[in-house]
């Protein structure tokens, strides 16, 4: 044990590393696209008028490297000193590319009801107060709010990396390529843009989808809209947000009718 501790400890600047650059490719690229060349393109929908200011950029920045660290001792822990005890397939030829999708499909559902759990725990008056305003700071988010939370959420968010080892075997390059595509569709809900196209959100499928306009909602009004991927818990359970349709009609017809 005592050697699986130590072997964590020194792969920890490696996972911040590699969990540090899947973050800041995402979120530059989305950055760069939208805030700087497409900033003021008339066929991009702006959820809300106005832009961050420099501090709320600068401010976000500074909390995701914190949580980037976390996140980096979570899984160094997680695939280290407990994988011997997890499902974590040990060869990836031991299983078929359909029975990885499968489990992939498996982590999208167990996070979006792990993330609307926690997300509801933390919006109870006792623990918004001590951690979860930190990310509510961002009433206008943009890309770098994505990872923007207190240590004790960020704690939170990357166990959800260990309930899945321990619950859904597989192997640990589907977990990574999960996670990747959780940061890019974390970049994406916290955008500012509507990407979806006009009446998405009415579509036999898109009721189901969150989007970037549900989670703005969430920071510009605090409460309601608390999905990752998908609305389907603020559905059943009566959360979302009643003008959240109303919204995303206005972000989608001109510029002049985003959020202020």
């Amino acid at each position: 044990m005592t050697e699986n501790i130590q072997t964590a400890i020194s792969r920890i600047p490696y996972a911040y590393l590699h969990i540090g650059m899947r973050y800041l490719i995402c979120a530059s690229l989305f950055f760069v696209l939208f805030y700087v060349i497409f900033k003021k393109r008339p066929f991009l929908s702006k959820i809300q008028a106005k832009f961050p200011l420099s501090k709320d950029y600068y401010r976000d920045f500074c909390y995701s490297a914190l949580t980037i660290f976390i996140f980096s001792i979570i899984a160094v822990v997680t695939f280290t000193v407990l994988a011997p005890h997890s499902l974590l397939i040990p060869s990836f030829e031991e299983r078929s590319l359909v029975y990885y999708a499968g489990t992939f499909i498996l982590m999208f559902f167990l996070h979006d009801l792990y993330f609307y759990g926690i997300h509801r725990f933390m919006h109870l008056p006792k623990f918004y107060r001590k951690f979860h305003r930190v990310h509510h700071q961002s009433t206008n988010p943009s890309p770098w709010t994505a990872y923007a939370f207190h240590p004790l959420e960020a704690i939170l968010e990357g166990l959800i990396l260990t309930l899945i080892t321990f619950t859904i075997p597989s192997h640990r390059v589907v977990v990574i390529l999960f996670f990747i595509f959780q940061i890019i569709y974390n970049v994406y809900g916290h955008l500012g843009f509507e990407l979806y196209p006009k009446g998405f959100q009415k579509t036999w499928i898109g009721r189901w989808v969150n989007t970037s306009v549900a989670h703005n909602l969430h920071h510009h009004k605090f409460t309601g809209n608390y999905g990752l991927y998908t609305l389907i818990w603020d559905r059943v359970f009566g959360t979302l947000r009643e003008e959240y349709d109303e919204t995303f009609d206005q972000a989608k017809a001109s510029p002049e009718n985003t959020l202020t």
